[in-house]
């Protein structure tokens, strides 16, 4: 096996699959990327066609082996990252699907939710879980899927049934149906795992009446799970990790009190807290960080539910760029956004608020107002919402922040990271390799074959491409605050319930 000379990560996200080939010494030889629909029967909810995930993924994989000019031989691991959340129900002898993916953005669950609140089972929720009771999750979404569509729970309760998050998707049709699992981040972020004893836990089961046949395995996030046989036979299945948790891992915060941002589709901050869960007091979120060998670390997680979506929005809903990248010089053609805020609630508020009746909003705008103001509001709000998760999450901690780690596509635009220093009033920095949700799965991936010998290796690995250092005016960044605060309160409680 150590003959082989590459790692094969497949990057599953909200809006696209990719595959990427990746070296010993962590540089990219191949890379390719499908989008795919999103489906939207509804306001609020939003689907995937879990065939077109698996067929875009595997078509991706091929691609990026044949521009590599490699075969399966020359991969000694894939690793797999995945959205998180996102949740799909499928037959377990011939593999058909019941229903679309319901992704992690939809709400459609937020009435389900409200009630588990009400009825008073949210603090027991989130001391086994670490979450809270949010349509975000992927057990609410489940429910639904049982619930809602035909025939579904009896024929999950006679054990036909197999449910999972993407990964648990992708390994089933990877290994043609031999293996079910899911890792410990996947599991963690189900609303139907104890995170203190690592295991599915039954008294969620039976509140949100989850058949425990449906679940998958419950793997380390580096470990050999299965060899493919689909499309890319005959390599071990070596990593598994959601997106963030992988994005942690692949900027190498493997020590308590490092921080890392992803600007993708949403925003996702986490800070690496150790071996301990840490419990939040200010609606954020304990999480799994990963398992490696059986050692588990934890993480706190701030997650903001639209961030690059923001852009796409102004790209295909108004209009007003032609391409996500023109967004970042029609913002900078302005000084500042002329007293416009965006509150980009378009599916809700996440940390540290999570109000899932909030709703996106565009306030001051004058007769004085262009589309370079509103893109520029754009991007301020992307960046606040940042600002208000890092205070709960320095709160929590007690950890002062020295720097903040950044990736995703949007951490590209250098307005908006100026941004993000400006006003987290510390230094943000972009690495040379910004594929870290990526990078994340294949290190875990080859960690466990032996293409790596240890993370203290890897984080050799690791280089700070730019440094954006902090130059806003104290007075200057309270008055932004203030502006937000105000915006925050005329979005929240929005949609009636």
């Amino acid at each position: 096996m150590m003959e082989r000379r590459f790692v094969l990560a497949l990057d599953q996200g909200t809006t696209s699959s990719r595959a990427l080939v990746i070296d010993e010494s962590g540089e990219v030889a191949a890379t390719a990327q499908r989008g795919f629909e999103q489906i939207f029967p509804q306001p609020g909810w939003v689907e995937h066609d879990p065939i077109h995930l698996w067929s875009s993924e595997i078509g991706v994989a091929a691609e990026a082996l044949a521009h590599a000019g490699l075969e399966t031989t020359d991969i000694a691991a894939v690793g797999i990252v995945n959205q998180r959340e996102t949740t799909l129900v499928w037959d377990r002898r011939t593999g058909e699907p019941v229903y679309n993916a319901i992704v992690w953005q939809d709400r459609r669950t937020s009435g389900f939710c409200e009630r588990l609140r009400a009825e008073g089972h949210e603090p027991m929720i989130q001391a086994r879980t670490g979450l809270l009771a949010d349509a975000y999750f992927s057990a609410s979404k489940l429910r639904w899927i049982l619930d809602e569509v035909e025939g579904v729970r009896a024929r999950a309760e006679r054990g036909e049934l197999c449910f999972g998050n993407v990964d648990s998707w992708l390994v089933w049709r990877l290994t043609e149906g031999e293996r079910h699992v899911t890792d410990v981040t996947n599991a963690s972020r189900t609303m139907l795992f104890n995170i203190h004893t690592m295991a599915w836990d039954d008294d969620l089961l039976e509140l949100l009446r989850i058949p425990r046949s449906m679940l998958p395995e419950v793997v380390d996030s580096s470990c050999v799970c299965g060899m493919t046989k689909a499309g890319i036979p005959g390599i071990p299945i070596a990593g598994i990790a959601g997106d963030q948790q992988a994005a942690l891992f692949g900027q190498m915060c493997t020590s308590p009190g490092m921080v890392k941002c992803t600007f993708g589709t949403g925003s996702f901050m986490l800070l690496e807290t150790g071996t301990d869960p840490m419990p939040s007091k200010n609606r954020l979120l304990t999480t799994v960080a990963w398992r490696r060998d059986g050692r588990v670390e934890y993480a706190l997680e701030g997650s903001m539910l639209m961030a690059g979506a923001v852009v796409q929005w102004l790209r295909d809903g108004l209009g007003i760029i032609r391409r996500s990248s023109e967004v970042e010089a029609l913002a900078a053609s302005v000084p500042d956004s002329g007293g416009v805020v965006m509150v980009p609630a378009f599916a809700g508020l996440g940390a540290p608020r999570w109000d899932g009746n909030a709703r996106g909003a565009l306030l001051g705008m004058t007769r004085g107002t262009t589309k370079a103001h509103i893109a520029r509001a754009a991007l301020e709000g992307i960046a606040l919402q940042v600002v208000d998760v890092l205070e709960a999450m320095q709160a929590d901690s007690g950890l002062p922040l020295k720097e903040l780690r950044v990736d995703g596509g949007a951490s590209a635009n250098d307005m908006l990271m100026q941004l993000q220093a400006d006003l987290l009033d510390v230094r943000v920095v972009r690495p040379r390799n910004t594929e870290t949700t990526a990078m994340g799965a294949a290190y875990l991936a080859g960690l466990s074959v032996g293409y790596w010998q240890s993370p203290q290796a890897i984080a050799q690995q690791w280089r700070a491409e730019r440094v954006f250092e902090p130059k806003m005016t104290e007075t200057e960044r309270s008055a932004m605050r203030e502006r937000w605060n105000q915006a925050l309160g005329r979005a929240t409680g929005w949609e009636q319930p």
